[in-house]
C-alpha cells in the first residue's frame, strides 16, 4: 500500500473515530447526568451485578472470530456466513443458559428481584449475535464513518427511552431498557451499511482456519470482561447494592473519558498494522507514532478528568453521588495508562501472537482477583487503588512484548509518553493551586478547565510538540477543504 494511502486512511479513520467517539460521549454525558439525578446508587447497582454475566456471554457469542477475520489477508463470503451463524447460535444458547440461571444469579447477590431484571436484559445477546459478522466487515475494511453514523441514533433512541421510564418510576428497568434499545438500533444500522448478507448455508469449516488464533483471543477476551466486571461481582455479594452503585457511576465516567480516545485509536491500530506486520521497522514508527498521539490525548483528558471529579460530580448528577468522588479520581488516574496498554495489545494481535496477549491478559486477571480478596477488608477504595496500581505497573509487560515484537526499547517508549505525562501533570497540579480559594462551584469547574488545557497546550508549543503541530495541521487543512 502506498505511504500516502496508509497515512491518508489512518487520519481519516482517526478522525471519524475521534468524531464518532465525541458525540458518544457528549450523548452519554447528557443521558447520563438526567438518569443520575432521577435514579439512586441502589438502581445502578442492580444493574451493575449483572455486567459480568453480560460481557462473559458477549464475548463468547464472537469467540474472537471477528478479530481472526480482520487479521486475515484474504477473507470471503464463506468466512462471515460461518462465523454469521456461529454467533447467532452461540448467542441464543447462551440466552436460554442464563434465562434458567438467573435464579442463581440472584441467589448469590441475594436480590429475588434480579430475576426477570436478569432475563430482559440478556435478550441483548440474541440481538446483538445477528450482527457480529456485519461488525466485523466494516472494522476490517475500515468503513469507522459508516460506524460512527450507527452509534448516533442507537444513543439518542436508547438514551431517551430510559430516561422517559426512569421518569415514569421504573427504575433499574429504565437503565436495562437503554441498554436493550441500543443494541437493536446499532445492529440494524451494522446491516444497512454492511453490503454483505448472510446465507443458508451451515458451513462452520471456515472457523477452523480461524479458530487457533480466534480461541486464544476469546480466552482473552473472557478474562478482559472478567476484569473490568470482577469489583462489580465482589462488591455486589460483600457489600450493599448501593455500594456497587456508586463504584458503577465512578467507573462509568472513567469508562467514558478513555474510551473516548482508546475507541479513537482502535477504530484503526489493528487494521492499520496488520497491514504493516511483515515491516517491522516501518510498523514500530507508526507504532511510535500512535503512542505519541495517544498519550497527547489521553493524559491531559484523564488527569482532567480527576482535577474537576468533585465540581462535575456536584454540578451535574448531585451531591448524593460525592461518595464516588475518590473512586472516579483513582480510576482516572489509571485511564490515563489504559489507552496505551490497549494500543500495545492491538500491535501484539497484529503481529498474530494471539497467545502472548491472552496469557498477559489472563496473568493480570489472576493478580487483580488475588488482590481484590486480600484487600476487600479495607474498603472498596483500597481495592480500586490496588487495581489501578497492578495495571499501571503491567505495562512494563506489556512493553516487554513489544519490545520483543518491534525492538521499541523502553527508553524510546518512555519519551514518547513522559513529556506529555509530564506536561499533564504539572498542568492540572497548577491549575488545582491557582483555584485553591475559589468557592464557587461553577466558577472553578470553568477555571479549572482553562488554566489547565491553556497550559497544555501552551507547554506543548512551546516544547516544539510534532504532535500538537501535525494534529492542528490536519484539522485546519480539513476546515479549509
Amino acid at each position: 500500500m502506498p505511504e500516502q494511502s496508509l497515512k491518508e486512511k489512518t487520519a481519516k479513520g482517526l478522525l471519524w473515530g475521534g468524531i464518532s467517539n465525541s458525540v458518544q460521549q457528549l450523548l452519554n454525558l447528557a443521558f447520563g447526568i438526567v438518569l443520575a439525578r432521577i435514579l439512586d446508587a441502589s438502581d445502578y447497582g442492580m444493574v451493575g451485578m449483572l455486567a459480568i454475566f453480560t460481557a462473559i456471554a458477549g464475548t463468547l457469542q464472537d469467540s474472537g472470530f471477528s478479530t481472526a477475520i480482520v487479521n486475515k489477508k484474504e477473507v470471503s463470503h464463506k468466512d462471515y456466513n460461518a462465523v454469521f451463524w456461529f454467533s447467532f447460535l452461540t448467542g441464543t444458547t447462551m440466552y436460554v443458559i442464563l434465562f434458567f440461571s438467573a435464579p442463581l444469579i440472584a441467589a448469590y447477590y441475594r436480590q429475588p428481584d434480579l430475576i426477570p431484571l436478569a432475563r430482559y436484559t440478556f435478550l441483548g445477546f440474541v440481538v446483538s449475535s445477528t450482527a457480529t459478522a456485519h461488525s466485523a466487515y466494516l472494522f476490517r475494511n475500515l468503513m469507522v464513518k459508516q460506524k460512527a453514523i450507527s452509534q448516533i441514533p442507537a444513543l439518542i433512541l436508547s438514551g431517551t427511552a430510559g430516561i422517559l421510564m426512569a421518569y415514569n418510576g421504573m427504575s433499574y428497568w429504565g437503565i436495562a431498557t437503554q441498554s436493550l434499545i441500543y443494541i437493536v438500533v446499532i445492529n440494524a444500522s451494522f446491516w444497512y451499511f454492511s453490503p454483505w448478507r448472510p446465507t443458508f448455508e451451515l458451513d462452520f469449516r471456515p472457523l477452523k482456519e480461524m479458530f487457533g488464533f480466534s480461541s486464544k483471543v476469546l480466552l482473552t477476551n473472557i478474562f478482559v470482561q472478567t476484569n473490568n466486571n470482577i469489583f462489580s461481582a465482589i462488591i455486589g455479594r460483600l457489600f450493599r447494592p448501593k455500594d456497587v452503585g456508586f463504584y458503577s457511576q465512578a467507573n462509568k465516567w472513567n469508562t467514558m473519558g478513555a474510551s473516548l480516545i482508546s475507541g479513537m485509536m482502535n477504530s484503526v491500530a489493528q487494521p492499520i498494522l496488520s497491514q504493516l506486520k511483515d515491516n517491522d521497522n516501518r510498523q514500530q514508527a507508526v507504532f511510535r507514532k500512535m503512542l505519541r498521539f495517544t498519550s497527547y490525548l489521553s493524559f491531559p483528558a484523564m488527569f482532567g478528568l480527576a482535577l474537576i471529579a468533585p465540581e462535575f460530580i456536584e454540578l451535574t448528577i448531585g451531591t448524593k453521588w460525592l461518595p464516588c468522588v475518590p473512586m472516579l479520581q483513582t480510576l482516572c488516574v489509571w485511564g490515563a495508562f489504559f489507552p496505551i496498554t490497549t494500543l500495545c495489545s492491538n500491535l501484539i494481535i497484529s503481529k498474530g501472537k494471539s497467545d502472548i496477549y491472552m496469557w498477559n491478559t489472563i496473568a493480570t486477571g489472576i493478580f487483580q482477583v488475588i488482590a481484590a480478596i486480600l484487600v476487600y477488608r479495607q474498603g472498596i477504595y483500597y481495592m480500586i487503588l490496588t487495581y489501578a496500581c497492578i495495571n499501571i505497573v503491567w505495562l512494563l509487560v506489556w512493553h516487554h512484548f513489544v519490545k520483543k515484537e518491534i525492538g521499541l526499547s523502553l527508553w524510546n517508549a518512555i519519551k514518547d509518553t513522559f513529556p506529555f505525562a509530564g506536561t499533564a501533570f504539572i498542568s492540572m497540579a497548577t491549575a488545582y493551586t491557582i483555584t485553591l480559594a475559589i468557592s464557587s462551584l461553577w466558577l472553578l469547574l470553568a477555571v479549572k478547565t482553562a488554566i489547565a488545557a491553556f497550559l497544555y497546550v501552551g507547554i506543548m508549543h512551546l516544547l516544539h510538540s510534532k504532535i500538537q503541530q501535525e494534529t492542528l495541521n490536519y484539522l485546519f487543512k480539513r476546515k479549509k477543504s
